[in-house]
């Protein structure tokens, strides 16, 4: 860091020093002004004039003055300005006590608003070159009396000036920073999205096929003595389900890794095209299953195509569980219009609320399992509509509509 970078950072950090030196500066000038006369023949001349000692207290009182222009500028243009005018009516040779008013209002304009300083500006002009015309030992006219009006204009421009562009530069700071601010909450809110709709694939696999492997264990073991060939496919059942799960918790799981770390899922999330296998695992735990599809040649987007096979996994697990020995189910996948609606029937016995603690269908107010409110937020977020409530004569009902084109979808201009 160079020395001048330095003495400018420690300045920064140590104002009334800044404005200490400043008031030396001022009254050096001042007292070097006093020995010049601008009405001299032959110009300006060094030594022409010499100030007296009440020039030389006001100057220095005024320029004491200013060395308070940070903490109170208003309070050091007053003081400055009464200077002023005690130099300008008594002074003879007039010493150039002004200047200092002229830095005092300055710092005045520069803190406070335009009104203010067209204000206070006007009101300094007016009386110390009104003072300096009408009082004053010379003519109205005199150059140094126009030159006092010049100065203070001057002064109030230029510290509203330096006011506007510390407030510009102020805005576009804090601009950038609302901005900064605002990323990071959306980065926050993506993460938090992202958490959920992962939480919600893990319960979808793992309660999937949890219920899988409990009821071909619990096949195994009702049969296991009478007939080992019915518990040895039911044994099978249970690892292939087991297979599965990890698979699927795998990739699922894997969604966590940031991009640099090795053995990174390479399967696709599952989807309609994995149906008949979805339905083909419920059948071998017992559960019949009947699939309806009149949608073989539409393509989902992969947000709706996966939130499909979320929702028919789901609703057949909750069959699974909660619908008794004798239930059947029927999944239905059908394109209407913009839409694909997805329905699971099952005439599961009357008791039968689709999953545990579940009192009835949303729009009656009442609650639900973890399943089904993931069904639910799942499908909305996409821009659809989830209910699930019990049939007319027995049985559960979920039914879900999905937009074929999402919004993002239709931002890329995909289907």
């Amino acid at each position: 860091m160079s020395t001048l970078l330095r003495a400018r950072h420690w300045l920064k950090a140590h104002p009334l020093a800044l404005d200490a030196a400043l008031a030396i500066a001022v009254l050096a000038c001042m007292l070097a002004g006093s020995f010049v006369d601008p009405n001299a023949e032959r110009g300006a001349k060094w030594g022409a004039r010499t100030p007296d000692a009440l020039g030389v207290t006001l100057m220095t009182l005024s320029a004491v003055a200013l060395v308070l222009r940070r903490r109170a500028p208003r309070t050091v243009l007053v003081v400055t300005g009464a200077l002023s005018v005690v130099a300008l009516t008594t002074g003879e040779p007039r010493a150039p006590v002004a200047m200092s008013a002229v830095i005092a209002l300055y710092a005045v304009a520069s803190t406070t608003d335009r009104p203010t300083t067209w204000r206070v500006g006007l009101l300094t002009m007016t009386a110390l070159t009104g003072t300096a015309m009408l009082a004053g030992p010379l003519p109205w006219y005199e150059q140094e009396n126009l030159g006092i009006f010049a100065w203070t204009g001057m002064a109030a421009a230029a510290g509203d000036a330096v006011r506007s562009r510390r407030a510009f530069v102020h805005a576009i700071r804090e601009r950038a920073e609302r901005a900064e601010r605002t990323r990071e909450e959306e980065a926050r809110r993506r993460v938090a999205e992202e958490r959920l709709r992962i939480a919600r694939d893990l319960h979808d696999v793992v309660a999937h096929h949890i219920a899988l492997v409990n009821v071909q264990a619990g096949v195994a073991a009702h049969v296991m003595d009478k007939r080992p060939d019915q518990a040895k496919e039911a044994l099978a059942h249970v690892r292939e389900a087991s297979r599965s799960a990890l698979g699927e918790l795998r990739a699922t799981v894997g969604l966590l890794r940031q991009s640099g770390d090795p053995e990174a899922p390479t399967e696709p999330a599952p989807g309609l095209n994995r149906l008949d296998e979805l339905a083909d695992t419920f059948r071998n735990a017992g559960l019949p299953v009947e699939v309806a599809r009149s949608d073989l040649d539409t393509a989902l987007p992969a947000a709706v195509d996966l939130a499909a096979y979320r929702v028919i996994q789901e609703a057949l697990t909750n069959v699974q569980k909660h619908a008794g020995p004798e239930a059947k189910a029927e999944v239905s996948v059908v394109r209407a219009g913009p839409n694909i609606e997805v329905t699971v029937l099952d005439n599961g016995s009357e008791g039968h609320k689709g999953n545990e603690g579940h009192t009835g269908p949303e729009e009656d107010g009442g609650g639900g399992g973890h399943g089904l409110i993931g069904m639910r937020e799942r499908v909305t977020a996409l821009g659809g509509n989830c209910t699930a409530g019990p049939r007319y004569g027995g049985g559960f009902r979920v039914h879900a509509i999905l937009p074929v084109k999402t919004p993002t979808a239709r931002a890329d201009g995909t289907a």
